[in-house]
Protein backbone atom coordinates (compact mmCIF):
# COMPACT_ATOMS: atom_id res chain seq x y z
CA UNK A 1 0.00 0.00 0.00
CA UNK A 2 1.75 3.36 -0.81
CA UNK A 3 1.76 5.80 2.03
CA UNK A 4 3.67 3.31 4.02
CA UNK A 5 7.33 3.63 5.06
CA UNK A 6 9.27 0.32 6.22
CA UNK A 7 11.91 1.77 8.28
CA UNK A 8 9.65 4.17 10.35
CA UNK A 9 9.87 3.25 13.88
CA UNK A 10 8.14 4.00 17.02
CA UNK A 11 9.68 7.85 19.12
CA UNK A 12 10.68 6.28 23.16
CA UNK A 13 8.72 9.07 24.69
CA UNK A 14 5.60 8.25 23.16
CA UNK A 15 2.86 7.31 25.42
CA UNK A 16 1.55 3.87 25.02
CA UNK A 17 -1.87 4.84 24.19
CA UNK A 18 -0.69 6.63 21.18
CA UNK A 19 -1.31 4.18 18.24
CA UNK A 20 1.08 4.81 16.15
CA UNK A 21 0.06 4.71 12.26
CA UNK A 22 2.09 3.78 9.40
CA UNK A 23 -0.43 5.25 7.14
CA UNK A 24 -2.69 7.81 7.42
CA UNK A 25 -6.16 8.01 8.64
CA UNK A 26 -9.18 8.04 5.92
CA UNK A 27 -10.78 11.45 5.91
CA UNK A 28 -14.71 11.49 6.69
CA UNK A 29 -15.53 12.28 3.36
CA UNK A 30 -19.50 12.20 4.34
CA UNK A 31 -20.11 14.99 6.53
CA UNK A 32 -23.07 13.06 7.88
CA UNK A 33 -21.02 9.74 7.96
CA UNK A 34 -23.50 7.80 6.34
CA UNK A 35 -26.82 8.41 8.85
CA UNK A 36 -29.89 10.16 7.93
CA UNK A 37 -31.04 12.48 9.99
CA UNK A 38 -35.02 14.33 9.11
CA UNK A 39 -35.88 17.02 10.87
CA UNK A 40 -39.59 19.26 11.26
CA UNK A 41 -40.15 21.89 9.23
CA UNK A 42 -38.09 24.92 10.55
CA UNK A 43 -41.17 27.46 11.87
CA UNK A 44 -39.89 30.56 11.40
CA UNK A 45 -36.51 32.47 10.66
CA UNK A 46 -33.81 32.08 13.48
CA UNK A 47 -32.72 34.71 15.50
CA UNK A 48 -29.04 33.87 14.50
CA UNK A 49 -28.37 32.40 11.12
CA UNK A 50 -25.01 31.57 11.72
CA UNK A 51 -22.62 31.24 14.95
CA UNK A 52 -18.98 30.11 15.60
CA UNK A 53 -16.77 28.92 18.29
CA UNK A 54 -12.91 28.48 18.01
CA UNK A 55 -9.58 29.46 18.09
CA UNK A 56 -7.35 31.52 16.13
CA UNK A 57 -8.49 30.22 12.57
CA UNK A 58 -11.94 30.75 13.30
CA UNK A 59 -10.74 34.54 14.93
CA UNK A 60 -9.24 35.53 11.86
CA UNK A 61 -5.35 35.29 12.79
CA UNK A 62 -2.92 36.09 10.25
CA UNK A 63 0.69 36.56 10.23
CA UNK A 64 1.66 36.64 14.03
CA UNK A 65 -1.44 39.19 14.38
CA UNK A 66 -5.26 39.33 14.97
CA UNK A 67 -5.70 42.12 12.75
CA UNK A 68 -8.36 42.15 9.49
CA UNK A 69 -11.10 39.83 11.35
CA UNK A 70 -13.34 41.40 8.42
CA UNK A 71 -12.04 38.58 6.02
CA UNK A 72 -11.94 35.67 8.40
CA UNK A 73 -13.57 32.63 6.98
CA UNK A 74 -16.72 33.35 9.59
CA UNK A 75 -17.16 36.51 8.03
CA UNK A 76 -16.36 34.99 4.34
CA UNK A 77 -19.45 32.73 5.06
CA UNK A 78 -21.64 35.41 6.38
CA UNK A 79 -20.93 37.62 3.40
CA UNK A 80 -21.78 34.78 0.95
CA UNK A 81 -25.21 33.23 2.53
CA UNK A 82 -26.78 36.32 3.28
CA UNK A 83 -26.31 37.42 7.01
CA UNK A 84 -22.83 39.83 6.52
CA UNK A 85 -24.97 42.83 7.89
CA UNK A 86 -25.99 41.29 10.96
CA UNK A 87 -22.82 39.27 11.92
CA UNK A 88 -21.30 40.74 15.28
CA UNK A 89 -17.15 40.05 15.49
CA UNK A 90 -14.44 41.78 17.37
CA UNK A 91 -12.02 43.92 15.48
CA UNK A 92 -8.71 44.97 16.36
CA UNK A 93 -7.76 48.03 14.63
CA UNK A 94 -4.32 49.87 14.63
CA UNK A 95 -0.94 49.04 13.86
CA UNK A 96 -1.38 46.10 12.32
CA UNK A 97 -3.81 44.12 15.15
CA UNK A 98 -2.19 42.15 17.80
CA UNK A 99 0.36 41.20 19.25
CA UNK A 100 2.29 41.75 16.41
CA UNK A 101 1.71 41.40 12.78
CA UNK A 102 5.05 40.16 10.78
CA UNK A 103 3.70 41.18 7.20
CA UNK A 104 3.02 44.80 8.94
CA UNK A 105 7.07 44.77 10.31
CA UNK A 106 8.22 44.12 6.71
CA UNK A 107 6.20 46.28 5.25
CA UNK A 108 7.63 49.75 6.98
CA UNK A 109 11.09 48.12 6.70
CA UNK A 110 10.63 47.60 2.89
CA UNK A 111 9.17 51.43 2.84
CA UNK A 112 12.62 52.68 3.82
CA UNK A 113 14.94 50.22 3.07
CA UNK A 114 13.75 48.69 -0.25
CA UNK A 115 13.88 45.07 -1.51
CA UNK A 116 17.08 44.33 0.28
CA UNK A 117 18.87 44.79 3.92
CA UNK A 118 22.42 45.23 2.83
CA UNK A 119 24.66 44.59 5.30
CA UNK A 120 25.81 48.26 6.62
CA UNK A 121 21.91 48.78 7.07
CA UNK A 122 21.65 46.12 9.25
CA UNK A 123 22.36 48.26 12.74
CA UNK A 124 19.60 51.01 11.46
CA UNK A 125 17.21 48.74 10.39
CA UNK A 126 17.23 46.80 13.88
CA UNK A 127 17.19 50.38 15.27
CA UNK A 128 13.95 50.71 13.36
CA UNK A 129 12.52 47.40 13.74
CA UNK A 130 12.49 47.92 17.79
CA UNK A 131 11.04 51.48 17.43
CA UNK A 132 8.42 50.44 15.61
CA UNK A 133 7.43 47.68 18.28
CA UNK A 134 8.03 50.07 21.08
CA UNK A 135 4.92 51.78 19.40
CA UNK A 136 2.78 49.04 18.94
CA UNK A 137 3.63 47.92 22.22
CA UNK A 138 2.50 51.37 23.36
CA UNK A 139 -0.86 51.71 21.77
CA UNK A 140 -2.24 48.25 22.97
CA UNK A 141 -1.23 48.35 26.19
CA UNK A 142 -1.65 52.27 27.47
CA UNK A 143 -3.17 54.09 23.94
CA UNK A 144 -6.17 53.75 22.09
CA UNK A 145 -5.75 50.13 21.90
CA UNK A 146 -5.92 49.39 24.93
CA UNK A 147 -9.38 50.17 25.70
CA UNK A 148 -11.82 47.51 24.56
CA UNK A 149 -15.59 48.36 23.03
CA UNK A 150 -18.77 46.94 23.77
CA UNK A 151 -21.28 45.61 22.11
CA UNK A 152 -24.76 45.45 23.35
CA UNK A 153 -25.38 41.55 22.52
CA UNK A 154 -22.94 38.97 22.11
CA UNK A 155 -20.67 37.92 18.78
CA UNK A 156 -21.73 35.79 16.62
CA UNK A 157 -17.93 34.79 16.07
CA UNK A 158 -17.05 33.22 19.41
CA UNK A 159 -13.69 32.09 18.52
CA UNK A 160 -10.64 33.42 20.54
CA UNK A 161 -6.87 33.00 19.56
CA UNK A 162 -5.07 30.46 21.63
CA UNK A 163 -7.99 28.80 22.87
CA UNK A 164 -7.95 25.29 23.41
CA UNK A 165 -11.05 22.82 24.24
CA UNK A 166 -10.63 23.83 28.20
CA UNK A 167 -10.59 27.17 27.49
CA UNK A 168 -13.88 27.31 25.41
CA UNK A 169 -14.91 25.10 28.60
CA UNK A 170 -13.72 27.06 31.25
CA UNK A 171 -12.90 31.08 30.55
CA UNK A 172 -14.72 34.00 31.43
CA UNK A 173 -14.24 37.20 31.48
CA UNK A 174 -14.15 37.66 35.28
CA UNK A 175 -10.93 34.95 34.90
CA UNK A 176 -9.58 36.89 31.75
CA UNK A 177 -9.37 39.97 33.80
CA UNK A 178 -8.28 38.00 36.79
CA UNK A 179 -5.13 36.58 35.02
CA UNK A 180 -3.87 40.12 33.74
CA UNK A 181 -1.07 41.69 34.92
CA UNK A 182 0.37 44.98 34.90
CA UNK A 183 2.75 45.69 31.67
CA UNK A 184 5.94 46.82 32.01
CA UNK A 185 7.72 49.36 29.32
CA UNK A 186 10.72 46.84 28.84
CA UNK A 187 13.13 48.01 26.51
CA UNK A 188 14.46 45.11 25.89
CA UNK A 189 10.70 42.98 25.87
CA UNK A 190 9.10 44.78 23.12
CA UNK A 191 5.98 42.92 22.79
CA UNK A 192 2.17 43.57 23.84
CA UNK A 193 2.06 41.93 27.03
CA UNK A 194 -1.32 40.20 28.03
CA UNK A 195 -2.03 40.12 24.21
CA UNK A 196 -4.20 36.86 24.36
CA UNK A 197 -6.12 38.12 26.84
CA UNK A 198 -6.90 41.65 25.22
CA UNK A 199 -8.02 39.93 22.04
CA UNK A 200 -10.31 37.75 24.40
CA UNK A 201 -11.85 40.77 25.75
CA UNK A 202 -12.88 42.14 22.76
CA UNK A 203 -15.18 39.26 22.57
CA UNK A 204 -16.20 38.44 25.90
CA UNK A 205 -16.53 41.89 26.63
CA UNK A 206 -20.02 41.91 24.96
CA UNK A 207 -20.29 38.93 27.38
CA UNK A 208 -22.22 38.33 31.06
CA UNK A 209 -19.03 38.85 32.55
CA UNK A 210 -19.03 35.08 34.01
CA UNK A 211 -20.64 33.50 31.02
CA UNK A 212 -18.21 30.96 28.57
CA UNK A 213 -18.29 30.83 25.12
CA UNK A 214 -20.89 28.63 25.14
CA UNK A 215 -23.11 29.76 28.08
CA UNK A 216 -22.55 32.75 25.06
CA UNK A 217 -24.10 30.62 22.30
CA UNK A 218 -26.59 29.17 24.91
CA UNK A 219 -28.14 32.50 25.49
CA UNK A 220 -28.27 33.11 21.56
CA UNK A 221 -29.98 29.90 21.36
CA UNK A 222 -32.49 30.72 23.59
CA UNK A 223 -33.47 33.75 21.51
CA UNK A 224 -35.56 31.83 19.62
CA UNK A 225 -36.87 33.00 16.32
CA UNK A 226 -37.04 36.88 14.60
CA UNK A 227 -39.98 38.27 15.74
CA UNK A 228 -42.68 38.82 12.90
CA UNK A 229 -41.03 35.59 11.12
CA UNK A 230 -43.97 32.90 12.16
CA UNK A 231 -41.67 31.16 14.22
CA UNK A 232 -42.96 29.58 17.84
CA UNK A 233 -41.36 27.88 20.72
CA UNK A 234 -39.93 24.96 19.03
CA UNK A 235 -37.68 27.85 17.06
CA UNK A 236 -33.85 27.12 17.71
CA UNK A 237 -32.65 30.69 18.39
CA UNK A 238 -29.26 29.66 15.96
CA UNK A 239 -29.92 28.02 12.66
CA UNK A 240 -25.81 27.04 11.86
CA UNK A 241 -23.56 26.35 15.24
CA UNK A 242 -19.61 25.39 13.85
CA UNK A 243 -17.24 24.55 16.39
CA UNK A 244 -13.83 24.49 14.79
CA UNK A 245 -11.62 23.35 18.23
CA UNK A 246 -9.19 21.38 19.57
CA UNK A 247 -5.86 22.56 17.27
CA UNK A 248 -3.96 24.59 19.71
CA UNK A 249 -4.26 20.99 22.05
CA UNK A 250 -1.57 19.54 19.80
CA UNK A 251 -0.43 23.32 17.98
CA UNK A 252 2.46 23.82 20.67
CA UNK A 253 5.00 20.71 19.33
CA UNK A 254 5.40 22.47 15.97
CA UNK A 255 5.65 26.42 16.83
CA UNK A 256 7.70 25.49 19.78
CA UNK A 257 9.33 22.38 18.13
CA UNK A 258 9.09 21.03 21.29
CA UNK A 259 7.00 17.61 22.35
CA UNK A 260 5.69 17.62 26.22
CA UNK A 261 2.41 14.91 26.17
CA UNK A 262 -0.19 15.67 28.61
CA UNK A 263 -0.43 15.04 32.40
CA UNK A 264 -2.15 15.92 35.49
CA UNK A 265 -3.05 19.49 34.64
CA UNK A 266 -4.02 19.07 31.57
CA UNK A 267 -7.17 20.14 32.56
CA UNK A 268 -6.62 22.90 34.40
CA UNK A 269 -6.49 26.74 33.11
CA UNK A 270 -3.52 27.27 35.66
CA UNK A 271 -1.08 24.08 34.26
CA UNK A 272 -2.52 23.23 31.09
CA UNK A 273 0.18 25.73 29.12
CA UNK A 274 3.19 23.07 30.22
CA UNK A 275 2.20 20.50 27.54
CA UNK A 276 2.54 20.85 23.30
CA UNK A 277 0.16 17.67 22.79
CA UNK A 278 -2.68 16.21 24.42
CA UNK A 279 -2.89 12.21 24.98
CA UNK A 280 -5.66 10.67 23.22
CA UNK A 281 -7.46 9.64 26.30
CA UNK A 282 -7.10 13.49 27.50
CA UNK A 283 -8.23 14.93 24.55
CA UNK A 284 -11.35 12.51 24.73
CA UNK A 285 -12.18 13.51 27.90
CA UNK A 286 -12.28 17.52 27.27
CA UNK A 287 -14.54 16.74 23.92
CA UNK A 288 -16.62 14.52 25.59
CA UNK A 289 -17.06 17.59 28.29
CA UNK A 290 -17.36 20.28 24.94
CA UNK A 291 -20.49 17.95 23.56
CA UNK A 292 -22.21 17.70 26.49
CA UNK A 293 -22.42 21.51 26.63
CA UNK A 294 -23.48 21.84 23.30
CA UNK A 295 -26.73 19.72 23.32
CA UNK A 296 -27.71 22.31 25.31
CA UNK A 297 -27.25 25.40 22.84
CA UNK A 298 -30.44 25.24 20.59
CA UNK A 299 -29.39 25.03 17.21
CA UNK A 300 -31.11 23.29 14.12
CA UNK A 301 -27.51 22.35 12.16
CA UNK A 302 -24.16 22.04 14.46
CA UNK A 303 -20.84 21.53 12.48
CA UNK A 304 -18.01 19.89 14.24
CA UNK A 305 -14.65 20.60 12.51
CA UNK A 306 -11.49 18.30 13.43
CA UNK A 307 -8.20 18.73 13.73
CA UNK A 308 -5.60 19.24 11.05
CA UNK A 309 -2.23 17.45 10.66
CA UNK A 310 -0.34 20.59 12.17
CA UNK A 311 3.04 19.02 11.33
CA UNK A 312 1.87 19.62 7.56
CA UNK A 313 2.15 23.86 8.49
CA UNK A 314 5.26 25.06 7.24
CA UNK A 315 6.48 26.65 10.17
CA UNK A 316 8.14 23.39 11.08
CA UNK A 317 10.10 22.14 7.57
CA UNK A 318 11.10 18.94 6.67
CA UNK A 319 15.18 19.02 6.58
CA UNK A 320 16.83 16.98 3.92
CA UNK A 321 15.55 13.74 1.96
CA UNK A 322 12.44 12.08 3.33
CA UNK A 323 13.64 9.11 5.11
CA UNK A 324 12.58 6.41 2.87
CA UNK A 325 10.80 5.45 -0.41
CA UNK A 326 6.80 6.26 0.58
CA UNK A 327 7.38 7.77 3.52
CA UNK A 328 5.37 11.14 4.92
CA UNK A 329 8.34 12.37 6.81
CA UNK A 330 11.30 14.14 6.90
CA UNK A 331 14.39 13.04 9.53
CA UNK A 332 14.41 16.05 11.09
CA UNK A 333 11.87 19.05 10.98
CA UNK A 334 13.11 23.05 11.94
CA UNK A 335 12.52 26.43 11.23
CA UNK A 336 11.79 27.36 7.37
CA UNK A 337 14.62 29.49 7.13
CA UNK A 338 17.32 27.33 8.17
CA UNK A 339 18.72 25.58 4.99
CA UNK A 340 19.46 22.35 5.05
CA UNK A 341 23.35 23.16 5.02
CA UNK A 342 22.97 25.21 7.82
CA UNK A 343 20.86 22.94 9.62
CA UNK A 344 22.90 21.36 12.86
CA UNK A 345 20.41 18.87 14.88
CA UNK A 346 22.60 19.30 18.13
CA UNK A 347 21.76 23.45 17.89
CA UNK A 348 19.31 24.28 15.96
CA UNK A 349 15.28 23.78 17.33
CA UNK A 350 14.06 20.63 15.81
CA UNK A 351 11.84 17.76 16.30
CA UNK A 352 11.80 14.36 14.78
CA UNK A 353 10.53 11.95 12.12
CA UNK A 354 9.31 9.81 15.03
CA UNK A 355 7.99 12.52 17.15
CA UNK A 356 5.94 13.90 13.81
CA UNK A 357 4.55 10.59 13.06
CA UNK A 358 3.51 10.37 16.88
CA UNK A 359 1.78 13.90 16.71
CA UNK A 360 0.03 12.82 13.31
CA UNK A 361 -0.94 9.40 14.50
CA UNK A 362 -2.67 11.41 17.94
CA UNK A 363 -4.29 13.61 15.65
CA UNK A 364 -6.07 10.94 13.95
CA UNK A 365 -7.12 9.48 17.77
CA UNK A 366 -8.68 12.89 18.35
CA UNK A 367 -10.38 12.81 14.75
CA UNK A 368 -11.81 9.55 15.50
CA UNK A 369 -13.33 11.13 18.76
CA UNK A 370 -15.01 14.04 16.99
CA UNK A 371 -16.56 11.99 14.14
CA UNK A 372 -17.50 9.38 17.20
CA UNK A 373 -19.67 11.78 18.96
CA UNK A 374 -20.72 13.11 15.99
CA UNK A 375 -21.72 9.90 14.84
CA UNK A 376 -23.74 9.25 18.36
CA UNK A 377 -25.32 12.58 17.72
CA UNK A 378 -26.87 11.40 14.96
CA UNK A 379 -28.03 8.33 15.53
CA UNK A 380 -29.76 9.79 18.20
CA UNK A 381 -31.65 12.36 15.89
CA UNK A 382 -29.63 14.91 16.17
CA UNK A 383 -28.47 17.18 12.87
CA UNK A 384 -24.87 17.62 13.55
CA UNK A 385 -21.97 16.99 10.78
CA UNK A 386 -18.19 16.70 10.77
CA UNK A 387 -16.45 18.85 8.46
CA UNK A 388 -12.67 17.08 7.75
CA UNK A 389 -10.21 19.66 7.71
CA UNK A 390 -7.28 17.41 8.49
CA UNK A 391 -8.18 15.63 4.93
CA UNK A 392 -8.70 18.97 3.03
CA UNK A 393 -5.10 20.11 4.64
CA UNK A 394 -3.52 16.91 3.81
CA UNK A 395 -4.57 16.88 -0.24
CA UNK A 396 -3.06 20.36 0.14
CA UNK A 397 0.12 19.11 1.32
CA UNK A 398 3.05 19.80 -1.08
CA UNK A 399 6.16 18.24 0.39
CA UNK A 400 4.17 15.58 1.80
CA UNK A 401 1.96 14.41 -1.37
CA UNK A 402 1.96 16.31 -4.02
CA UNK A 403 5.51 16.66 -5.10
CA UNK A 404 5.66 12.84 -3.69
CA UNK A 405 3.44 10.75 -5.24
CA UNK A 406 4.99 7.63 -3.51
CA UNK A 407 4.12 8.86 -0.33
CA UNK A 408 -0.09 9.01 -1.67
CA UNK A 409 -2.02 6.96 0.21
CA UNK A 410 -5.37 4.96 -1.77
CA UNK A 411 -7.52 7.41 -0.97
CA UNK A 412 -5.41 11.08 -1.48
CA UNK A 413 -6.55 12.92 -4.54
CA UNK A 414 -5.56 16.34 -4.43
CA UNK A 415 -7.50 19.36 -3.91
CA UNK A 416 -9.70 20.81 -6.34
CA UNK A 417 -8.54 24.49 -5.61
CA UNK A 418 -11.06 27.59 -7.60
CA UNK A 419 -10.55 28.27 -10.96
CA UNK A 420 -9.34 31.89 -9.93
CA UNK A 421 -6.82 30.20 -7.23
CA UNK A 422 -5.69 27.93 -10.16
CA UNK A 423 -4.87 30.46 -12.77
CA UNK A 424 -2.33 31.90 -10.59
CA UNK A 425 1.28 32.25 -11.23
CA UNK A 426 2.45 29.82 -9.29
CA UNK A 427 -0.55 28.32 -8.20
CA UNK A 428 -0.74 28.38 -4.09
CA UNK A 429 0.77 25.76 -2.16
CA UNK A 430 1.24 24.57 1.63
CA UNK A 431 5.41 25.69 1.49
CA UNK A 432 6.28 28.58 3.38
CA UNK A 433 5.46 31.83 1.88
CA UNK A 434 7.93 33.51 -0.53
CA UNK A 435 8.56 36.66 -2.35
CA UNK A 436 10.38 39.03 -4.35
CA UNK A 437 10.89 41.74 -6.64
CA UNK A 438 9.08 39.48 -9.09
CA UNK A 439 6.10 39.00 -6.98
CA UNK A 440 4.82 35.44 -5.22
CA UNK A 441 7.70 32.56 -5.56
CA UNK A 442 5.97 30.07 -3.42
CA UNK A 443 3.63 29.30 -1.08
CA UNK A 444 0.27 31.63 -0.50
CA UNK A 445 -1.67 29.10 1.52
CA UNK A 446 0.12 29.91 4.82
CA UNK A 447 0.36 33.47 6.06
CA UNK A 448 3.69 34.75 7.44
CA UNK A 449 3.89 33.11 11.03
CA UNK A 450 3.54 30.18 8.78
CA UNK A 451 0.92 28.32 10.67
CA UNK A 452 -2.25 30.37 9.79
CA UNK A 453 -4.06 30.87 6.75
CA UNK A 454 -4.01 33.32 4.12
CA UNK A 455 -7.18 35.15 2.80
CA UNK A 456 -7.79 32.53 0.17
CA UNK A 457 -7.47 29.92 2.05
CA UNK A 458 -10.01 31.28 5.06
CA UNK A 459 -11.26 31.52 2.02
CA UNK A 460 -11.41 27.24 1.07
CA UNK A 461 -12.41 26.78 4.54
CA UNK A 462 -15.41 28.85 4.25
CA UNK A 463 -16.07 27.30 1.05
CA UNK A 464 -15.91 23.71 2.87
CA UNK A 465 -18.52 25.08 5.62
CA UNK A 466 -20.68 26.48 3.16
CA UNK A 467 -20.55 23.13 1.65
CA UNK A 468 -21.92 21.06 4.17
CA UNK A 469 -24.89 23.74 5.12
CA UNK A 470 -26.01 23.18 2.03
CA UNK A 471 -25.96 19.36 2.41
CA UNK A 472 -28.15 20.37 6.01
CA UNK A 473 -30.39 22.42 3.65
CA UNK A 474 -29.71 25.78 4.99
CA UNK A 475 -31.71 28.45 3.11
CA UNK A 476 -28.85 30.77 2.01
CA UNK A 477 -28.86 34.09 0.41
CA UNK A 478 -27.56 36.97 -1.42
CA UNK A 479 -26.08 39.66 0.35
CA UNK A 480 -29.33 40.97 0.28
CA UNK A 481 -30.52 38.62 2.73
CA UNK A 482 -33.87 38.17 1.05
CA UNK A 483 -33.31 37.11 -2.58
CA UNK A 484 -32.61 32.88 -2.19
CA UNK A 485 -29.45 31.66 -3.88
CA UNK A 486 -30.42 28.63 -6.49
CA UNK A 487 -27.58 25.69 -6.72
CA UNK A 488 -23.78 25.33 -5.71
CA UNK A 489 -23.10 28.10 -3.81
CA UNK A 490 -19.41 29.17 -4.59
CA UNK A 491 -17.35 31.82 -2.38
CA UNK A 492 -16.50 34.40 -4.36
CA UNK A 493 -12.39 34.08 -4.68
CA UNK A 494 -11.73 37.24 -7.32
CA UNK A 495 -13.36 39.20 -4.21
CA UNK A 496 -10.97 37.40 -2.12
CA UNK A 497 -7.79 37.92 -4.03
CA UNK A 498 -8.23 41.34 -4.44
CA UNK A 499 -8.60 41.35 -0.43
CA UNK A 500 -5.48 39.09 0.04
CA UNK A 501 -2.56 41.31 0.50
CA UNK A 502 0.12 38.77 0.61
CA UNK A 503 -1.34 37.25 -2.58
CA UNK A 504 -2.27 41.01 -4.29
CA UNK A 505 1.11 42.53 -3.62
CA UNK A 506 3.42 40.06 -2.13
CA UNK A 507 6.21 41.75 0.00
CA UNK A 508 9.27 42.34 -2.52
CA UNK A 509 11.79 41.53 0.08
CA UNK A 510 10.97 37.85 0.78
CA UNK A 511 13.68 35.83 -1.04
CA UNK A 512 13.20 32.29 -1.59
CA UNK A 513 16.14 31.78 1.15
CA UNK A 514 13.78 33.59 3.72
CA UNK A 515 16.91 35.77 4.95
CA UNK A 516 15.00 38.31 5.83
CA UNK A 517 12.34 36.08 8.09
CA UNK A 518 15.68 34.60 9.62
CA UNK A 519 16.95 37.78 10.43
CA UNK A 520 13.47 39.40 12.30
CA UNK A 521 13.31 36.19 14.18
CA UNK A 522 17.64 36.49 15.27
CA UNK A 523 17.17 40.15 15.27
CA UNK A 524 13.56 40.81 17.54
CA UNK A 525 13.53 36.81 18.71
CA UNK A 526 9.67 37.19 16.88
CA UNK A 527 8.86 33.74 17.19
CA UNK A 528 9.95 33.06 20.72
CA UNK A 529 7.92 35.40 22.11
CA UNK A 530 5.06 35.11 19.89
CA UNK A 531 4.57 31.22 20.41
CA UNK A 532 3.05 29.82 20.69
CA UNK A 533 1.20 30.71 17.14
CA UNK A 534 -2.05 29.50 18.56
Amino acid sequence: MKGNAPKDRRSADTPAEVIVNMAPRVPDFDPTLGIDVVLPPLKGTSANKLVTIGDSVTHGFQSGAIFNTRISWPKIVAWEIGCDATFRFPLYEGFGGIPLNIEYLLRALEHKYGDAISWWELPGAGFDLRSLMAQIEDYWERGPGSTVKRTNRAMHNLAVYGWDIRDVLSRTANNLQAAMHTPKDDVFAQVVENANIRAALGVYSSMDPGDTVLDAARKLGQEGALPGSGGDATTPGIETLVVFIGANNVLGSVTQLKVSWSAKGYDALGSKDRYTVWCPSHFAAEYQQLVQRLKAVSARHVILVNVPHVTIAPIARGVNRKVGAGSRYFPFYTRPWITDEQFNEKDDPTITENQVRAIDSAVDQYNDTIANEVRACRQAGLDWYVLDIAGMLDRLAARRYINDAQARPDWWTRYDLPAALNQLDPVPDSRFFSSGPQGREQGGLFSLDGIHPTTITYGLIAQEVINVMQRAKVALYYNDGVTLRQGPVQVDFDRLLRLDSLIAHPPRSLSSDMKTLGWLDETADIIGKLNPFS
